[in-house]
């Protein structure tokens, strides 16, 4: 239920359209879905101006089917299941046909209406993607799928990593009219460093578990982005596009 949904509701019950035990049925259908399963989050998008998001990752196919199902009737926004399968997918589009699955970002989404206060879509507001290899893809994939899905217009460039700097400053005008940056690197993470170092812009550093033994399964490029002496950078967890891509999303929409 969206914020316009409830202003209707308290409408209708105080011209008299409704009594007040069915509006207070109606909101309290409104704050959460029990599924047996799953407490559906149904006011997050009134709260958050974007529907629950759903970690597909352990659910079984029919718990993320119902979940979507539920949310596609309770909101307007756009619908996405992150860390999905394609079996999941394909289970869940036999009931959902407009659903999509994106095979680098690993998720199912269905796009709908763009946010309310989304940020205008122009240069000036475009978020910009980094990534340090190509073997840090799928990672940047959700954070574009997230930040697109937000209402962002979203700029990429793969593979610029350190090892052969050259590669990044051909891309240094990007860089500079970025108005926030995400940069995705495993191994021992040092993109970011040098990302903050040249941007004007907000960096959000999101490691991965992308490297050989001692990076740790990311978390060397964790401590090393947390560690990082640039300016303005700030760090996310290991492989977690999803919440880069929110985190730039929200920063960018304070226009």
């Amino acid at each position: 239920m969206t914020e316009q949904d409830i202003l209707s509701l308290l409408e209708a019950y105080k011209t008299g359209g409704i009594t007040k035990e069915d509006a207070a049925s109606r909101l309290s259908k409104a704050a959460f879905e029990d599924l047996g399963f799953a407490h559906v989050d149904h006011s997050r998008e009134a709260r958050q101006g974007f529907p629950e998001v759903v970690y597909a990752a352990g659910k079984t196919k029919e718990q993320v089917r119902e979940i979507l199902l539920s949310l596609k009737a309770s909101s307007d926004g756009s619908l996405l299941a992150t860390r999905a399968s394609r079996e999941q997918y394909e289970y869940v589009k036999a009931a959902l046909p407009e659903a999509q699955y994106d095979e680098a970002a690993r998720a199912i989404y269905v796009r709908r209406a763009r946010p309310v206060g989304a940020p205008p879509d122009d240069e000036a507001h475009t978020i910009l993607i980094l990534t340090a290899g190509t073997s840090d893809i799928p990672v940047a994939a959700e954070a574009r799928l997230v930040a697109e899905l937000y209402g962002n217009r979203v700029e990429t460039v793969y593979d610029c990593g350190v090892a052969g700097i050259h590669r990044l400053a051909a891309h240094e005008a990007a860089i500079r009219r970025a108005r926030v940056i995400i940069c995705i690197a495993g191994m021992e993470g040092a993109l970011a460093s040098v990302v903050g170092g040249l941007a004007q812009a907000p960096v959000i550093a999101e490691p991965t578990s992308v490297g050989y033994g001692a990076a740790l399964h990311g978390v060397t490029a964790l401590l090393s982005m947390l560690s990082s002496c640039a300016a303005g950078v700030s760090v996310v967890n290991v492989d977690n596009g999803f919440g880069a891509g929110v985190l730039a999303s929200k920063i960018n929409r304070l226009h």
